[in-house]
């Protein structure tokens, strides 16, 4: 690997969507690039963001829509940050507190199950609230740039809510996500994979809806790196990308599974029971304390079937999310800054033959509303009639 950087260290938040790049350390795919990887468990996306960004870390576990507004200066300092490996499609599910759920079973015209009937049941609870004078109801997500956030919002505006009026949506640490539904502090929240199921297995909530009912590809993890580093670093760019791309390969295998989810169980790693994570990797989750399960082969995604390839589609989606929900503004350079963030060329280049093709077909096959041009994110905004204001003049 010559010129290549062999020592990095890389952060990671202890989520079951960090496998690839745990596996891909403890499992020696990285030391069998030349590369010496320190792991450093954070609790916080902002730290993560925020030690990539000046370079005390080299790489990070990152969510997609953090890489997008770091490179587009939203929210934090503007620093271009680009991924060569997808590390995560999917994982996530919306809880909500038993009692909220006792409540959606009562007003619910339909199957809870179809997140269009629980938007639309969760709307007439947050209605009957209003006239009773009663506090909103509070809703837990992850980072304001998430796809948690986003999921939660289309969801609830399918039913009608305006999530910025008629809710509240707070942010929270994934491992904090849990006591606080068990303290009342929030009635329902969206995160990654363990924190639903401990929730279930604690008896304070049950799970509502998986990612995928949401949106069925949904960007969710990148290997994120400066852009500056990856410039001056190529030879350790294509090495983590080759070690993640082994690595993701190995987690797909069923018959790795156990494995996977004791090395993932460390204290240093996730740091949850063994079993939780493998009912995870596997995607049969129990959805409520009463051990009823639901299996899911999609629920997450880790590099299978072509998912390590970054899709620049992906990018162009979460930029249309920070379109509609405020978050940022329509510019000229600003889509084309947005996907400049998910690098296939650095994949391709680092795989050679083996890459795996250009994905085709819906990039985000949402359970409701237009399909997604990611040529024309302003046009796609014209269709919902919450948030975006502006798209609609």
């Amino acid at each position: 690997m010559t010129g290549a950087c062999n020592k990095l260290r890389i952060g990671f938040i202890p989520l079951v969507d960090a496998a690839t790049l745990i596996v891909a350390v403890d499992k020696g795919f990285a030391r069998a690039e030349g590369l010496d990887v320190e792991l450093v468990r954070e609790v916080s996306w902002s730290n993560v963001r925020d030690k990539l960004n000046v370079g005390l870390f080299d790489a990070a576990h990152l969510l997609a829509p953090v890489a997008i507004a770091s490179s587009l200066g939203l929210g934090h300092i503007k620093v271009p940050i680009v991924a060569p490996f997808n590390l995560a499609m999917n994982g996530n599910a919306i809880t909500v507190s038993l009692p909220l759920y006792a409540r959606l079973r009562d007003v619910a015209d339909g199957d809870l199950a179809d997140p269009s009937t629980s938007a639309r049941a969760l709307a007439e609870i947050v209605r009957l609230r209003v006239g009773s004078g009663a506090e909103p109801l509070t809703f837990g997500m992850t980072f304001p740039f998430s796809t948690h956030n986003y999921q939660l919002r289309y969801w609830m505006a399918t039913g009608g809510i305006d999530p910025d009026q008629d809710v509240r949506l707070v942010v929270l640490p994934p491992p904090y996500m849990m006591q606080s539904l068990s303290n009342g502090q929030v009635d329902g929240f969206c995160v990654g994979a363990p924190w639903n199921s401990l929730a279930v297995n604690a008896s304070v909530g049950r799970i509502l809806h998986f990612g995928v009912d949401i949106f069925a590809h949904a960007p969710e993890k990148l290997l994120a790196l400066r852009e500056s580093f990856a410039q001056s670093e190529p030879d350790t760019v294509a090495a983590l990308t080759r070690a993640h791309t082994k690595a993701a390969n190995f987690v797909g295998l069923a018959s790795n599974h156990e494995e996977v989810a004791t090395i993932l169980a460390r204290p240093d790693r996730v740091g949850v029971d063994a079993n939780v994570i493998l009912r995870t990797l596997g995607g049969r989750l129990r959805v409520a304390s009463d051990g009823t399960e639901r299996e899911c082969s999609n629920y997450l995604l880790l590099g299978q079937n072509g998912a390590g390839r970054p899709d620049p589609r992906h990018a162009a989606w979460l930029y249309a999310q920070m379109l509609r929900w405020g978050q940022a503004r329509h510019a000229p350079g600003f889509l084309v800054a947005a996907t400049r963030t998910y690098r296939p060329d650095l994949y391709d280049a680092a795989m050679e033959g083996d890459a795996m093709p250009a994905p085709t077909g819906e990039a985000i096959g949402a359970f409701s509303g237009p399909g997604f041009d990611d040529r024309d994110p302003v046009g796609y905004l014209k269709a919902f009639a919450i948030g975006c204001k502006y798209a609609r003049k």
